[in-house]
């Protein structure tokens, strides 16, 4: 990955995901700089990169290519405006902060600074995130392509012009992987209710919610042909789905949740 250094403030989680991601991918570890005083360090220190407790402990010739921030939406204001030195630099920043917009970094760091919002989800961490990115006008092609390799490191990535769509997208993918782990629960616990061994209801919640998304994503078909293809006239897929499409069925709730989501991203922002 010829990307040059890659400053990653934050090492949570998703950073870690990210730094794992980006080292998987061919960047060297003496390119990853690491700003972290918690205990994502230990784990940063061990990938090879260099690891520091806070900005001001940074090489004072520091000029990295793309600077991520990767800390809570709530400590942005107290950690962004320490990195505004590399904006000078060249530097374009690359968000994955929920919630927070381009505006707020554009406070942070300067109208001028080349800002790129991007909103992964929590299958990132196994490398099968779906992450979407927003550019502001000070973004070019080559830090465009930079954040997209990286982004693309932990999943799939789109590119949005539009920043208000970032709040449908929190709803939708963002929010979404906690919408599927719930409806495993919900199989789970039905299978149960309806004498399975609890331990064989979960595998099977489990292995054919993987297995059908597995299938949707990579099939020709859209996915009202798959659900048509398994459905067998008077059959028990039928009978489930005349539940489940029913007028006041799992369509119209999932569409009050995301609805739901989307105006608490607003809020939120």
């Amino acid at each position: 990955m010829d990307i040059g250094q890659v400053l990653l403030v934050g090492c949570g989680k998703m950073g870690g995901a990210l730094l794992d991601g980006w080292l998987a991918r061919g960047l060297s570890p003496s390119d990853a700089i690491v700003v972290e005083p918690g205990p994502g360090a230990e784990h940063a220190r061990a990938t090879g990169a260099a690891v520091h407790g806070d900005a001001p402990g940074l090489p004072v010739d520091l000029a990295p290519t793309v600077t991520v921030f990767a800390v809570k939406p709530q400590n942005m204001a107290a950690v962004a405006p320490a990195y505004r030195v590399y904006a000078g630099r060249g530097s374009v920043f690359l968000s994955i902060a929920a919630g927070t917009p381009i505006a707020a970094f554009e406070n942070f760091l300067g109208a001028d600074t080349a800002i790129v919002r991007s909103m992964p989800n929590t299958p990132a961490a196994i490398g099968q995130g779906m992450i979407v990115a927003c550019p502001n006008g000070q973004v070019t092609d080559v830090m465009r392509q930079a954040c997209d390799r990286l982004l693309g490191a932990v999943g799939r990535v789109a590119w949005i012009d539009d920043e208000t769509h970032m709040d449908g997208v929190t709803a939708v993918s963002g929010s979404g992987p906690a919408y599927v782990f719930w409806l495993i629960e919900c199989l789970e616990s039905a299978g149960i209710a309806v004498g399975l061994p609890a331990e064989l209801a979960r595998q099977l919640a489990l292995e054919t919610v993987a297995g059908a998304g597995a299938l949707a994503r990579d099939a020709a078909e859209d996915p009202a042909t798959l659900r048509q293809n398994v459905t067998s006239p008077g059959g028990t897929t039928a009978a489930a789905l005349e539940v489940l499409m029913a007028e006041d069925g799992l369509g119209p709730l999932v569409a009050r949740a995301v609805d739901a989501a989307t105006k608490r991203s607003r809020a939120l922002a």
